[in-house]
């Protein structure tokens, strides 16, 4: 094959998360953009590593920019809808993420897409980045992204970059540890998974899944012991019967030798394979426990073999970038008092997913990073700054996957796939925005890129986390911009001084305002103590005398359902979701 050069404003390296939101994001403003992939389906852990359950951003505060419409497009697209499991309050069939993703990439005829071809050298002009060699071809850009899943441009162009853990000396963070020990030897980042997609067949009729090499069912042992092995499997449930096995308790989580990702390609490809391995006997272990109706799914991934297992697996950590600023634990705990942390001034993204480690067979405990909210509890929000994103030193580059400039501790909160698909979107807007004004990324005004993204006329995201007001509502963006003129007057609880009514609908692609399709139910509501809420119906009498669990992703039910009494009876309108017994509710009278 003859090697060919490009020339591009943009080059977003790594088809995951954050790299398809960023080559999205750079297209739709303008720059000519090229992304180069590893893998054939774009989204990284939302599709190709097979994580089709995403944790954090799922209040519909929070449902905005290409996250909000990624969800948009998966309610229209995925049938019998996303409520399917206890993980996440969204779960599909990753062959339709990838679409959604390979369509939009497809509608912009400035965005060339490149598959099958990893990153081999990085050129750079004095201390600006100007491109990178791949095996087949070379693609020389104003700005260069790096949006891999380890980081590797930063290692391939000497940049400075982090791996393992910080103590508290460091930062100051409240859950690092004082010295090295055992653990921070062991793991010096967090687990990854392969995920494997498993099928109820309905009956014993399954075929037999093979162990693998090195097999010991002793390490499995008691995996669901604890919550038994219907709710097992229903906390990853896909639609169609589908199991996605993403299970950290004593499952498939896999750190031994973690550090070997980054030594040589030897001995990455060697922990792959134990990798691998260790889901293939995770999934052996539950056919042997719960078995033959129990298999492997066939035709899920776009593999020539093994179609079952993700295309590459769930990284939970990075080589992460000495930025400008870092991210710390403090920067992501509540404000004393508070149900939101200290607001970032170049907030770029927003997040509120908990503070989550994965260590096999190690519980590590991190500072409460929660609220109770909607019936349920849910992490603190917390903002993204734009710093983060920018080398120390190094110009012609952003980052924008996990490889973020955060400390090991706050990664536990910033690798999840909402928030790294908000900083893709940020950085890809950013990217252009140089382009545009001739800048390198740490001259960009980050009033200028916020604007954009707030004003953006395809996918409008929030830069303020503001708990009480939905995109759709007609003074979001002023509240939004009104709290990057003042930011000192952002208020503890998260809330903005206005409620609009209009939070009770929802609105399609045509901005008109429709209302979801729901069942309504009348019965009995139970107020068990605060924000702990139960209802037992009493019609229609297909369901009379069951009882739900209580919650909500909306603002302003939320605040209705703090006021009604106990044995209060009530009309609730919404959604079933039989995983674990919710009902989450979308409107609500007396």
């Amino acid at each position: 094959m003859v090697h060919q050069t490009y020339t591009a404003d943009v080059l977003v390296v790594g088809g995951g998360t954050g790299g398809t939101a960023a080559a999205i994001q750079a297209a739709r403003r303008g720059a000519k953009t090229i992304l180069v992939s590893e893998f054939p389906w774009l989204g990284g852990m939302l599709t190709s590593a097979g994580v089709s359950a995403p944790d954090g951003n799922e209040l519909e505060a929070f449902q905005t920019g290409l996250w909000g419409a990624f969800l948009q497009e998966l309610q229209h697209r995925q049938p019998g809808g996303l409520d399917n499991c206890w993980v996440s309050f969204f779960s599909y069939d990753p062959r339709i993420g990838a679409k959604i993703f390979a369509d939009w990439v497809q509608e912009l005829p400035n965005l060339l897409w490149i598959t099958g071809q990893v990153p081999l050298e990085v050129f750079q002009e004095g201390s600006c980045v100007c491109g990178v060699r791949f095996a087949d071809l070379t693609v020389n850009a104003k700005i260069t992204l790096d949006a891999t899943e380890l980081g590797d441009l930063l290692a391939l162009a000497d940049i400075p970059y982090r791996w393992g853990w910080e103590l508290h000396s460091e930062w100051g963070e409240p859950s690092a540890p004082a010295d090295f020990n055992h653990l921070t030897q062991r793991y010096p980042v967090q687990a990854p998974t392969w995920v494997v997609v498993m099928q109820d067949f309905g009956e014993a009729v399954a075929p037999e899944i093979p162990s693998a090499p090195n097999n010991d069912p002793s390490q499995f042992v008691g995996a669901w012991e604890s919550y038994g092995a219907e709710q097992f499997l229903n906390y990853g449930r896909l639609p169609g019967g589908l199991f996605m096995i993403n299970w950290p308790i004593r499952g498939n989580d896999y750190g031994e030798g973690v550090g070997r990702l980054i030594e040589t390609e030897e001995t990455k490809r060697e922990f792959l394979q134990e990798c691998f391995w260790h889901s293939q006997n995770f999934a052996h272990f539950i056919q042997n426990q719960l078995g033959r109706r129990y298999g492997l799914a066939d035709n899920i991934f776009p593999h020539l073999a093994h179609s079952w297992f993700a295309l590459h697996p769930y990284y939970r950590e990075s080589r992460r970038v000495v930025g400008l600023t870092t991210v710390r634990e403090q920067d992501i705990l509540p404000i004393t008092g508070g149900m939101v942390a200290p607001l970032n001034i170049d907030a770029i993204a927003i997040a509120n997913y908990a503070n989550d480690h994965h260590y096999p067979g190690v519980e590590f405990q991190v500072q409460p990073k929660s609220m109770r909210w909607g019936g349920r509890r849910t992490g603190t929000p917390f903002t993204i700054p734009y710093r983060c994103l920018i080398p120390i030193e190094t110009d012609g580059l952003l980052v924008c996957e996990k490889n973020i400039s955060v400390s090991h501790i706050a990664n536990g909160a910033t690798r999840l796939q909402p928030v790294v698909m908000g900083i893709g979107q940020a950085a890809g807007m950013a990217a252009a925005l140089c382009v545009e004004l001739d800048l390198s990324p740490r001259n960009l005004p980050v009033r200028v890129l916020q604007e954009a993204l707030l004003h953006d006329k395809y996918a409008p995201a929030a830069i303020i986390p503001l708990l009480n007001m939905l995109p759709k509502d007609p003074d979001w963006l002023h509240w939004q911009s009104y709290y990057l003129e003042e930011p000192e007057l952002y208020q503890v609880n998260g809330n903005c001084p206005c409620l609009s009514s209009c939070q009770r609908h929802d609105v399609d692609s045509n901005n008109t305002i429709t209302v979801r399709k729901i069942d309504c139910f009348q019965g009995i509501f139970h107020h068990i103590s605060e924000q702990d809420y139960k209802f037992t119906i009493t019609a229609p009498s297909i369901h009379r005398g069951r009882t739900w669990q209580i919650v909500t992703l909306r603002s302003h039910i939320h605040e209705q359902l703090q006021t009604f009494c106990d044995q209060q009876l009530l009309t609730i309108c919404g959604r079933m979701n039989h995983a674990l017994n919710w009902l989450i509710v979308e409107n609500v009278s007396r």
